[in-house]
């Protein structure tokens, strides 16, 4: 690799940190950069705890200076909007930013054109969105709350179901340490009979089983036309509600558009098997941004994003060698359903899939796991 390639990553979420983290590994003398809107990263995977308050939002927000310095990283404060010279400059509200090699990680958006879509909260738009469900469950003594999350029509994997399943069942299990379960009516809502078909059919029989038990009602196999103050119109008639809680389907950044790089249907950075975006010399893409080959289930989650963010880096760095790129991330799915007091782990990969009982044991697990990727963050430290 030349001694001055400079590599830009953009976005400051799992997969930007740990493509930084695998090329310090493997180029330590690479010049790094990083854009993103702010030098701050939050931990999605928590915020479904913050509507009951098991976590504070700020505890979530990580300033990310320590990191960066540690990693030698510069930073430029910039939201990216386009690309030119097939990706080698990088278009962004302060300026260009001319690169060696790109990785894309800024994450996808939320397609928010259903009616009435300003009447739903969307709990991982992030910690101000959650803030807001806190915000009026506290206040709430009874009524009536929906759940449920939307696809890509051009791109059905392209979705993000399990936070869902999580409030859903954390929110109940609230309810009912504070003893009013009984003045509160919980509808989950889908367009499917059986939601969740990427956690495999075991998983999908149990969550279902799940709701059943706690006494949820089921509004399945209609997708959801409007929402409105009074609740969630669909096909199959009206589900009234006073809050609704609505995950819609993902699409790719506002800027892919503008970038020249080819968009897969739904409107994502469509990537290669090896995470190079197709037609593209030295430009990779990981997380959320992108669309990849593989099985139908493939997920949109933190834990896939880092596994394609290492395979970017490793490949990119090949590239600037003068190698042909070789890594290819393993398709596999891995989280731990929370319900606020235990969890249950459930995996698919390529070969097998499996999951484990619900128990108190996976719920501590799970916060286990956040509080030592926190630490690394705080302190610096690599990974």
């Amino acid at each position: 690799m030349p001694a001055d390639a400079h590599i830009v990553i953009l976005g400051a979420g799992f997969a930007a940190l740990k493509a930084i983290r695998e090329i310090r590994r493997r180029a330590p003398g690479a010049r790094l950069t990083l854009a993103a809107p702010a030098a701050k990263f939050v931990y999605q995977p928590s915020l479904i705890w913050i509507p009951t308050g098991l976590r504070d939002a700020d505890a979530l927000r990580i300033p990310l200076e320590g990191f960066l310095r540690r990693h030698r990283v510069e930073f430029l404060a910039a939201r990216a909007t386009g690309l030119t010279d097939g990706g080698r400059r990088v278009l962004t509200d302060q300026g260009e930013i001319p690169n060696d090699g790109l990785i894309i990680a800024t994450g996808g958006r939320f397609i928010r054109k259903l009616p009435g879509i300003e009447h739903a909260h969307i709990p991982c738009a992030g910690t101000e969105a959650v803030l807001a469900i806190r915000e009026r469950l506290v206040a709430m003594d009874r009524g009536r709350l929906a759940f449920g999350f939307g696809a890509n029509p051009q791109e059905p994997a392209a979705m993000r179901g399990g936070p869902l399943f999580e409030l859903l069942f954390g929110i109940d299990t609230w309810l009912r340490r504070r003893g009013c379960r009984e003045r509160f009516e919980l509808t989950f809502f889908h367009a499917s009979e059986r939601p969740g078909q990427r956690l495999g059919e075991r998983a999908v029989t149990a969550l279902l089983a799940g709701m059943r038990a706690r006494g949820v009602r089921l509004a399945l196999g209609h997708p959801p036309q409007a929402f409105s103050r009074e609740g969630v119109a669909t096909a199959g008639g009206p589900i009234p509600a006073d809050m609704i809680l609505f995950m819609p389907g993902m699409t790719g950044p506002d800027w892919a558009e503008a970038s020249g790089l080819p968009l897969s249907p739904g409107g994502f950075f469509q990537a290669d098997a090896h995470c190079r975006v197709q037609e593209t010399r030295r430009v990779y893409v990981a997380g959320d941004a992108g669309s990849y080959p593989g099985p139908d289930w493939l997920p949109k989650q933190a834990h896939m994003a880092e596994l394609q963010a290492a395979a970017a880096a490793r490949n990119l760095l090949a590239e600037l060698s003068g190698a042909a790129p070789r890594a290819r991330p393993r398709p596999e799915l891995l989280c731990v359903i929370d319900a606020l007091d235990t969890g249950t782990l459930v995996y698919r990969g390529a070969r097998r899939s499996w999951m484990l009982p619900s128990s108190r044991l996976l719920h501590w697990a799970k916060k286990r796991f956040e509080a030592r990727y926190l630490d690394s963050l705080r302190q610096g430290a690599p990974r």
